[in-house]
């Protein structure tokens, strides 16, 4: 599976990414997360993450978590994040 977030923020991209250094252990520690790339679309400014999961069950239950809850305060977004949930149909490399 894989969940894709996008969002506008009020701080800066180096603001971000202190504050995306800090939380990492928190994110490391996800049972069932496989890799999170934290993502800028250098044409809009928006902001986000593309995380990787083993499983639909994992992704539940990080979309249930406080962790999950707390992004939104934590990287000071504006209005509704984007959120789209993919099924991984293929893998080109292992």
């Amino acid at each position: 599976m894989m969940l894709l977030v996008r969002f506008r923020s009020r701080l800066s991209f180096d603001e971000l990414m202190e504050i995306a250094e800090q939380r990492s252990p928190e994110f490391e520690a996800i049972p069932g997360l496989i890799q999170k790339y934290y993502v800028e679309d250098v044409e809009t400014g928006e902001v986000g993450g593309c995380y990787v999961w083993e499983s639909a069950e994992a992704l539940a239950e990080y979309q249930k978590s406080q962790l999950r809850a707390t992004i939104g305060a934590a990287y000071q977004v504006e209005g509704e994040p984007r959120i789209d949930v993919y099924r991984v149909a293929k893998i080109l490399r292992d």
